[in-house]
């Protein structure tokens, strides 16, 4: 049976917590031949936990998985320590094609031989090594290598390679070994750009079923055919979203709206009842206190039909249950401007020794976008360290409208301080700034208040951001901006940044940002 024909694999309410904590709720899943399923999410959703329980790993606490056909996994990291070389590695991966090659050299010797039954077996082996195409995995595991630029020397150990050298030999034996079934983690995690092409290319003529756990959008857009989304919603499960990366965009953004619209309709409910019944027991109050000359009687016989009615309000608000919880934040960028048609940045011809050889020119104005592009080490990151001053050119000027406020992003956050995020956030904040942090809606109310030191990576980056934006620039310097940022987020800021009246250098790698970016003027280096 063919690898289109057989393969399958089958989770249903799976249910999992470490430590008390839910990881996984109620997912549900299924993929077959052909189904290449993208699985999202935040850190910390439990994506390669994920793939442990449906490689058979781990056991969930409840729910099943059901599979059919070989499975092939790439964990994140692949640690070694033992004596065995490239070709050891090689070899293993190829098991089951070894397996399959010494069957239909036995039946083959069965059938010369005119054993009883023998042509029936050899019919059989012949399908079993068809199936795989048998007898070219090895060059297609050459191929991979060259193309991932993988070590080919099958005799050196593996001890003495680097963590994505190994994992580069590893993912260039999964794409030539036609499993059924692959399970990738973070696959593109060490791999330059002729590496990535040729991670999509295979996994996209992949006859079985993929699992693909990936942050990388433009490789999601290229390969997948439907979209798992661990990330909360309304009700508390997972979204298997179909169409591609582009259906889960559309249609997580669908859910999200109508999420908030639920949120706020139950919000302003509440509102209501609690105005009314704050009116009531205002009739009330007065109600006891009627003017001068009225008789007793009439406060006696007014005061049973205001009480009632506070009661029957209060009941009111008590029965009204808000069952939809609060949904994710949302990002809201401040305004940002710049005064219009005056240069604001100015850099001629500069260089840095050893690390910017080659002279540069850059010239900014209020709106004004610029991409910087180029391999790693072509000087990306000095260059937007010139702008931002914090670099003296070997050679060459910058020169800087007076007053013109410059903000750069780093590619990584700066070593954490013990102060609370909003302290951080307050410091940095433009004078007369009235725009607190939790309302840019980066961060959660609760880690505005921790020291940055406790924050997550993401949320360090998230605060770096808002930091940033803080001191309301003129002109942003974006290094790698993605880097630890949710795709939701990335999403927002990537429209943001369409829509901001300051100027943008943006340097990046990211394929997707780099398509949505197209239009813009490029400096490649």
């Amino acid at each position: 049976m063919s690898a289109r024909a057989r393969a399958h694999l089958n989770a249903t309410d799976l249910h999992l917590a470490r430590g008390g904590r839910p990881v996984l709720a109620g997912v549900d899943l299924t993929v077959s031949a052909g189904d290449r399923l993208g699985v999202v999410g935040e850190n910390g959703r439990g994506k390669t936990t994920l793939l442990q329980v449906l490689a058979g790993t781990l056991t969930p606490d409840t729910g099943t998985v059901r599979r059919a056909g070989t499975i092939g996994v790439a964990d994140q990291e692949m640690p070694v320590d033992d004596d065995r070389t490239v070709g050891d590695l090689i070899d293993l991966e190829l098991a089951q094609v070894r397996a399959v090659l010494h069957a239909f050299e036995t039946a083959t010797v069965a059938l010369a031989e005119q054993r009883r039954g023998a042509e029936d077996d050899y019919a059989d082996a012949l399908a079993a090594a068809e199936s795989i195409d048998a007898w070219d995995a090895d060059r297609r595991v050459d191929v991979s290598l060259a193309a991932l630029d993988a070590v080919t020397d099958r005799a050196r150990p593996l001890a003495g390679l680097s963590v994505g050298q190994r994992y580069r030999i590893r993912l260039a034996c999964l794409l030539g070994s036609r499993y059924d079934l692959l399970l990738l983690d973070e696959p593109t995690n060490h791999l330059d750009a002729a590496g990535l092409e040729h991670l999509t290319a295979r996994l996209r003529e992949h006859p079985g079923g993929v699992v693909l756990v990936s942050h990388d959008r433009a490789l999601l857009a290229d390969v997948a055919t439907a979209v798992l989304d661990l990330d909360p919603t309304r009700d508390g499960r997972p979204r298997v979203y179909g169409g591609g990366y582009a259906g889960y965009r559309e249609g997580s953004r669908a859910e999200r709206e109508r999420w908030e619209s639920e949120y706020r309709d139950q919000q302003e409910e509440r509102r209501r009842l609690a105005q009314d019944l704050s009116a009531a027991q205002n009739r009330l109050s007065t109600g006891w206190r009627p003017e001068k000359g009225t008789g007793k009687h009439t406060r006696a016989t007014r005061a049973p039909a205001l009480v009632r009615a506070v009661h029957r309000r209060q009941e009111d608000l008590e029965a009204h249950v808000l069952d939809v919880p609060q949904p994710p934040l949302r990002f809201q960028p401040p305004k940002l401007g710049a005064p219009a048609g005056a240069t604001l940045l100015r850099a001629d011809d500069v260089t840095v020794p050893g690390r910017l050889t080659e002279p540069r020119s850059v010239l900014l104005r209020a709106g004004d976008r610029l991409l910087v592009t180029g391999p790693n080490g072509c000087g990306k990151s000095t260059l937007l360290s010139v702008l931002a001053g914090t670099l003296h050119p070997g050679t060459g000027d910058v020169q800087r409208k007076r007053g013109v406020r410059i903000g750069w992003l780093t590619q990584e956050p700066p070593p954490p301080s013990r102060q609370r995020a909003f302290e951080v956030y307050a410091t940095a904040a433009a004078a007369g700034d009235r725009v607190g942090l939790s309302q840019l809606g980066l961060l959660p109310a609760g880690a505005t208040h921790q020291p940055v030191s406790e924050l997550s990576l993401g949320q360090r980056r998230r605060l770096d951001l808002a930091v940033l934006l803080a001191a309301r620039p003129h002109v942003l310097l974006l290094d790698e901006p993605t880097n630890h940022l949710s795709m939701t987020l990335v999403e927002e800021l990537t429209q943001a940044l369409a829509d901001t009246g300051a100027a943008v250098v943006l340097a990046t790698h990211d394929r997707q940002l780099l398509r949505d970016t197209a239009a813009w003027p490029r400096l490649q280096l």
